[in-house]
């Protein structure tokens, strides 16, 4: 990600059903990844033609100082169900795994799509976090492993 792709990124999260509730905007979109772009955050973006489709922001060790971590994922409207989110998460999983053996992320109990597109990747439900962002949201902990060469 680079300073220009943030307008586009902030505008995508805004417009998106699941980040409104969370109560986000462009402005706080727009910040929130000006702050992660000065702390040295990774966040991938995916290009098609000349627009953004869609971001993958991860912490190699940011989960308990072991594990991977997926912060954010975001893919446009026009682009989802597309392969887009797909290969975010291939090309951030290929980079985490060169350095932990393990993944973790959150999802929310009532983002029944995105709960079955990380168990399509792998994932699996490994714990549950009651009112951790929102009080009358419960975030689900999905967890994978390092793959093992030959299996699966």
């Amino acid at each position: 990600m680079t300073a220009q792709d943030i307008p586009a990124l902030a505008q995508l999260m805004a417009e998106t059903p699941l980040w409104q509730r969370y109560g986000v905007t462009k402005t706080s979109a727009r910040q929130r990844f000006q702050e992660g772009l000065a702390a040295g955050a990774t966040i991938l973006v995916a290009q098609v033609g000349n627009e953004q489709a869609g971001f993958l922001w991860y912490a190699t060790r940011g989960a308990f100082l072991r594990s991977g971590y997926v912060v954010l994922l975001g893919v446009g409207a026009a682009w989802r169900g597309m392969g887009v989110g797909r290969a975010l998460m291939a090309q951030g999983e290929a980079a985490m795994f060169q350095e932990v053996d393990a993944v973790f992320l959150l999802v929310s109990h009532f983002n029944q799509a995105a709960q079955a597109f990380y168990r399509r990747l792998g994932y699996r439900q490994v714990g549950r976090l009651p009112g951790y962002v929102l009080p009358d949201v419960d975030e689900l902990i999905f967890f994978k492993k390092r793959p093992v060469p030959g299996q699966g």
